[in-house]
């Protein structure tokens, strides 16, 4: 037992690692490589249009997958249901890239790149369905090593494909096909190999399909959620690639890329106290439950601070580290964004608040507050984005992203102080508050 629990935390670490480290070694690789228009391009594909697709594939259903011990949903529904949710990640995706093909935003080959890696995306997110089945069976450690192996053996097939051919679309053509053979040989067959069939059952009746259908109206919530919350993240994104090209994409995408780590770092001071903050409250100790989240609220200001304050130092010396790995042709194109890259910095502290704040909210049970918040926040991003990056450019998009991560923030804030106030007033009158919405 204390063999598979290590084996369990070593293979699922590495395959997170691994995949977070993914996004930032391949868009360096290929924009050293292939230059700034064939790295913008990459960029914005794999880590903002095809992120927003595999969440749309994802589609919120692994929490309920992983937890569902009971067997309320037998293998089959749940695949079916990815099934559903990546045949509408596809339609949208090939909606989207219609759509800018025919307002003359993208041309065909970047249209084709776009949809190539949005359907490597796909696949991650139609990937998860047998790896969140293995977890759910007790073998975490395998759905680990899917992840690893499947991420790893596309990393190389397309690095080497670049450096031997040179040639962007095949390359990512051979990526989608190792994600392909990664998910057969190291999430399909393992699960097989534990005595399910997977989509066996599929289209075997009315019934299987309409539970299915529940499901995804279940996990309809979070798929929103998470959906808005990623438009939130990436709409400078949208913008600059949508107003200033792949280029300038390009340049930005490397800037952002510090704001996820301070999210990572937030999420390793976060994550272990959410079960302690959900027994204070289940237990009815709100005044155990207010300390906890001023704690949390401090220590993952203080780490923001820290690194907001460490980039204001000694942010030229890693820019030009970043200049320094991407060659020559990028000299002095990192350095004169300087001021967008330190807003970006403070933009994502205010993001890794407003996390804590998510969380804290989660709860609280006040899932409808902050589906509200988020709706709102992405239609001020809506009209804001764009006429950032018309107005300044690359420092409009950073900007507006500071903004954006701002007003989440204290949107959140706001919840979260109203939402302790009644906590403890309810205590205080020997009533139990925070019910789900």
């Amino acid at each position: 037992m204390r063999k598979l629990w290590r084996n369990d935390v070593f293979w699922n670490a590495a395959g997170s690692l691994l995949y977070a480290l993914a996004s930032m070694v391949l868009s360096f690789f290929v924009l050293r490589l292939m230059g700034p228009r064939d790295g913008g391009i990459f960029g914005f594909g794999f880590s903002t249009f095809g992120q927003q697709i595999f969440i749309i594939a994802y589609f919120g259903i692994r929490p309920f997958q992983i937890t569902d011990m009971a067997g309320e949903y037998r293998f089959s529904e749940y695949h079916f249901a990815r099934r559903l949710s990546s045949l509408f990640a596809l339609l949208s995706s090939l909606l989207f890239l219609w759509l800018m093909v025919s307002i003359g935003s993208y041309d065909g080959i970047k249209a084709e790149l776009l949809f190539l890696l949005s359907f490597y995306k796909l696949l991650d997110g139609f990937s998860d369905v047998y790896e969140s089945e293995l977890q759910r069976r007790g073998r975490l450690y395998l759905a680990g090593q899917s992840l690893f192996f499947r991420t790893g053996l596309s990393m190389l097939s397309l690095m080497l494909s670049l450096l031997v051919t040179g040639n962007m679309l095949f390359s990512c053509i051979l990526m989608d096909l190792t994600q392909l053979l990664g998910l057969y040989l190291f999430a399909l067959l393992p699960l097989r190999s534990l005595g399910e069939l997977p989509g066996s059952e599929v289209f075997s009746g009315e019934k299987r399909r309409g539970r299915s259908l529940r499901l995804l109206r279940s996990t309809s919530f979070l798929f929103l959620s998470a959906f808005l919350d990623f438009y939130i993240f990436s709409a400078s994104k949208y913008a600059l690639d949508l107003r200033l090209g792949s280029e300038s994409s390009g340049i930005f995408n490397v800037l952002f890329m510090p704001t996820s780590f301070i999210y990572l770092v937030a999420n390793f001071l976060i994550r272990p106290m959410l079960t302690r903050l959900a027994t204070e409250r289940r237990e009815g100790r709100y005044e155990d439950f207010s300390r906890s989240c001023r704690f949390l609220i401090l220590a993952v200001f203080l780490m923001a601070l820290g690194i907001s304050l460490t980039s204001l130092i000694l942010g030229e010396f890693g820019l030009q580290i970043f200049e320094l790995l991407l060659g020559m042709r990028y000299r002095g194109a990192l350095l004169r964004e300087i001021l967008a890259f330190l807003i970006l910095i403070a933009g994502g502290g205010f993001y890794a608040l407003a996390n804590v704040q998510y969380y804290i909210l989660v709860t609280m049970r006040r899932q409808g507050t902050i589906f509200f918040s988020y709706v709102l926040v992405s239609l001020l991003a809506l009209v804001s984005a764009d006429r950032a990056v018309q107005c300044a450019g690359i420092l409009g998009g950073a900007i507006c992203y500071l903004f954006l991560m701002a007003i989440l923030f204290l949107f959140f804030s706001l919840s979260v102080l109203r939402g302790l106030w009644r906590m403890q007033d309810g205590g205080k009158n020997g009533t139990r508050e925070g019910q789900a919405e």
